[in-house]
């Protein structure tokens, strides 16, 4: 069974790995990003409170995500295992995430980097805001207000994952089909290991 954190820069293709990867190995995957939007596009009251932020490119509160996991980790086809695309994006929430983890007695997830250089990411970003995917939040300044809190609040997680010896690393400067194979790879080696 598959438990699975998939951090990145926003671009760096983690949603689209999580994707295949989820599918190929019948998996859940958990993607807050789409559970933001889905509840927006809902129109529900939680959904009118939740787009200015989510237009802006900000993060959503640490006790609403944390919340709408806990609540998404107890539906059925997470007991096959899952991915974690998007989430956590602060210390904060991996630390109330890995207190979920221990109080349900679940074993904690190994966490994949998906490393990108800046000119390959910023590439990607612009191909985004060109395609039939666009988003509401790929417009420029979403997007550098993104990598800004990215850069401010998501990247210490790797240090914070790496020393507790649950990261591993996978460069995702290639195509689609070529990183999803290093994915294949790097995660048999760590299930070998």
């Amino acid at each position: 069974m598959y438990q699975l954190i998939f951090l990145g820069a926003p671009g760096a293709g983690k949603g689209k790995q999580a994707e295949i990867f989820a599918q190929n190995n019948k998996l859940a995957n958990i993607s807050t990003g789409v559970m933001l939007r889905n509840e927006i596009a809902s129109g529900s009251a939680l959904g009118l409170e939740l787009k200015p932020i989510i237009e802006t490119g900000a993060l959503v509160s640490d006790e609403l995500v944390i919340s709408l996991i806990e609540h998404r980790l107890t539906q059925i086809d997470c007991q096959k295992g899952y991915i974690f695309d998007g989430f956590p994006r602060t210390i904060q929430q991996a630390e109330e995430l890995e207190k979920f983890f221990i109080k349900q007695k679940i074993k904690l997830p190994l966490v994949v980097m998906f490393d990108i250089s800046d000119e390959n990411l910023l590439a990607r970003l612009e191909n985004r805001r060109n395609s039939d995917e666009h988003r509401a939040d790929d417009a420029v300044e979403v997007q550098k207000n993104r990598l800004q809190i990215y850069r401010e609040q998501t990247v210490p997680l790797i240090d914070y994952y790496k020393q507790k010896g649950q990261l591993v690393r996978v460069d995702a400067n290639a195509d689609v089909e070529v990183v999803q194979q290093r994915l294949v790879d790097v995660l048999n080696v760590a299930n070998n290991s």
